[in-house]
């Protein structure tokens, strides 16, 4: 007869190692960019404009003359830190929204709750569009117009997982042991709500890449010169042909990002649901 012992800590861990690393090593690239650059993104050399990938310049150049590496480089700093950002403020606002609305119920709750069922009922690239051109352009308005829609999944699954909650025997020994409204919310509402939604926001973040890099090639977000990945896509559109390294570096880049907080996600919530 086999014997089966349970799993370890880290057999636990394991399947997730090779993405945390790897989502890991992108966020230090990111952070630590303008010391990772092989030249200055931003300057410019017309006698060099358009080179073809060499020893020197691995990416090749921009039609000013540019590295093409080092603007990646530094594009991910513009790209995926603010998507980052982005994507915390949105799923903290959004899941404090909800949380409050599932805990005091009333009007507020229905109020909030059929104004995100409003925003839920456009495409959120579409509304992410039309907010960014009213708000005219640039990385903050893109990631404004995104974050007015965005808020609504989160508090909507917040909502869901705190009126869960409320059915729970240690939500009514709290109320019983006369614990205020706050604390309850924070110690007990919060915590237990916090795996779900940081499983949303991991599969979220190539979203949340994609939309932002999406506006900026549409001229929506990141102006010239800034270094960012879909306004580099939109600058080289015009040269797929004659000089494709300048649309395909940063669409690459774009490519592995995604594709590396997508199957972290999804090993995460692997994870949590093995844990439950």
């Amino acid at each position: 007869m086999k014997i089966t012992y349970p799993l370890s800590i880290t057999d636990c861990y394991r399947p997730l190692l090779p993405f945390l690393i790897a989502a890991g090593t992108l966020i230090f690239i990111a952070v630590f960019a303008e010391f990772l650059t092989p030249f200055d993104p931003y300057a410019q050399d017309l006698s060099n404009a358009l080179a073809p990938p060499d020893s020197k310049n691995l990416l090749g150049t921009d039609r000013y003359g540019r590295d093409v590496l080092s603007r990646v480089i530094v594009g991910s700093q513009t790209t995926l830190c603010a998507s980052l950002i982005l994507l915390a403020v949105i799923a903290t606002v959004g899941s404090l929204i909800g949380a409050i609305c599932g805990y005091n119920g009333g009007r507020l709750d229905t109020f909030l709750m059929r104004l995100s069922d409003v925003f839920l009922a456009f495409p959120q690239m579409v509304f992410a569009i039309a907010a960014a051109g009213a708000l005219g352009g640039g990385l903050l308005n893109a990631a404004v117009a995104l974050a007015i829609i965005g808020w609504t999944k989160y508090a909507r699954i917040s909502r869901g997982l705190v009126l869960a909650i409320r059915s729970m025997p240690y939500f009514d020994a709290a109320k019983m042991a006369g614990s205020s409204s706050t604390k309850i919310l924070f110690v007990h509402v919060l915590p237990n709500i916090a795996g779900p939604v940081l499983v949303t926001a991991a599969l979220d973040i190539g979203t949340i890449i994609m939309e932002l890099a999406g506006l900026s090639f549409l001229g929506l977000g990141a102006m010239p010169p800034t270094a960012e990945w879909g306004a580099m896509m939109n600058n080289g559109r015009s040269m797929l042909q004659t000089a494709p390294w300048v649309i395909l570096a940063p669409g690459t880049a774009i490519f592995i990002t995604v594709a590396t907080f997508n199957l972290l996600g999804d090993k995460l919530r692997d994870f949590m649901s093995r844990q439950r």
